[in-house]
């Protein structure tokens, strides 16, 4: 079984849906589940906005960082 209930490759989709996939997986998951997060760049815009959208709401691990592939453990908190 996977650590992962879902994984998004954000290389894969358009700049404008990026995000708004990101936040419906997220918002999706039961609390203690995580996604894995795949990107071609560091996506820290993204962990600002996760701040700002769901602070405390979440655990933020980066798994590998670059330089071509960036992988990010997103869970969400049992709190």
């Amino acid at each position: 079984m996977s650590q992962f209930a879902a994984t998004i490759n954000a290389t894969e989709f358009p700049p404008q849906l990026k995000h708004k996939v990101i936040f419906e997986t997220f918002n999706h998951l039961e609390p203690a589940q995580a996604m894995l997060l795949i990107n071609d760049h560091d996506p820290i815009p993204l962990h600002f906005q996760f701040e700002s959208m769901h602070k405390g709401k979440f655990i933020w691990e980066y798994i590998e960082q670059g330089p071509e592939i960036y992988q990010v453990k997103i869970s969400k908190s049992s709190l």
